[in-house]
């Protein structure tokens, strides 16, 4: 049997941005370059205040004649008001969708051979009435399944996937150095190179100006960034997101989301040097290298 884990993400949902210049109107106020965005080609974003920082982060895919957007179904009231604001008198209709697909998250060693899909961020193939995206942060993190509940489960069990917790789940993401918005990523707080997104292609550095455009290039351009998301081993009992990290008695970083003994923390650069002690309230941190990083 191959190597492959499946889950259905909870608590999903989508906007469907409706029109012929739905990508037009997005390409002016995110960060990837939804130029790139096409039947076969899915993305990742974020949409950020003016001064540069996170407000919603989310996926991107095409739809006909508009845009589908992914993100996390308690966010997507807010930015539908915030894109509607932004809309003026573009010929964009900015909806939720009342009946969302299911999201399915395949993931094992076996997951492209099995589908027969290049291991390339953002691919899409179709399969009957089901989308298959490899995840456009990292393909390391998998195939998404796109479509109604019945098939993508059905398509679980006909490849003898193994059904694994969201904790699981969770640990698979954290591993890998991605973010989740809420918990990872911070509104009004959360810097996107601070947070991986440039690896995880998440943001367009060639393309016109955008929203938050000018601090993210600037930070980039100007090497800027001091501190850094990336997992860490926890030896001893695990500390809650938000508990800081202290080297010494100073402040090293912040543990965010937490899986077992895996989190993922915002840690200083000069921390990072694997000679420093870190701690969080009892328990010792040890920061561990991300599988894509270069060498």
């Amino acid at each position: 049997m191959p190597e492959l884990n499946a889950l259905i993400l909870p608590h999903r949902g989508f906007l469907d941005i409706r029109g012929d210049v739905a990508k037009s109107f997005l390409q002016a106020l995110i960060s990837n370059d939804t130029s790139r965005l096409s039947a076969s080609q899915a993305l990742y974003a974020a949409l950020l205040t003016p001064q540069g920082k996170y407000l919603f982060d989310f996926f991107l895919y095409d739809d006909h004649a508009g845009v589908l957007l992914e993100s996390r179904e308690d966010t997507l009231d807010d930015l539908q008001r915030r894109l509607t604001l932004y809309r003026l008198r573009t010929a964009v209709e900015i909806t939720r969708v009342q009946s969302p697909p299911s999201i399915l998250a395949l993931f094992g060693q076996d997951v492209f051979a099995v589908f027969d899909i290049p291991a390339e961020p953002g691919t899409v193939r179709k399969l009957g009435e089901l989308r298959l995206i490899v995840d456009p942060r990292r393909a390391e993190m998998g195939v998404r399944v796109m479509g109604p509940f019945q098939a993508v489960s059905a398509l679980a069990y006909q490849y003898g996937a193994h059904n694994v917790t969201l904790s699981a789940y969770e640990r698979h993401r954290i591993e890998l150095g991605v973010p989740e918005g809420g918990v990872d990523l911070l509104p009004n707080q959360s810097i996107l190179l601070e947070s991986n997104f440039e690896e995880l292609h998440g943001v367009a550095f060639d393309k016109g100006c955008y929203i938050g455009q000018e601090l993210t290039a600037r930070t980039k351009y100007r090497g800027l960034v001091k501190k850094r998301l990336v997992p860490v081993a926890i030896d001893g009992q695990p500390p809650a997101a938000g508990e800081l990290i202290m080297a010494d008695h100073r402040e090293a970083g912040e543990i965010r989301s937490v899986a077992g003994d895996r989190a993922l923390a915002l840690l200083r650069l000069d921390y990072l040097d694997g000679q420093t002690q870190l701690r969080s309230r009892e328990a010792r941190i040890l920061p561990l290298p991300l599988p894509w990083a270069k060498a």
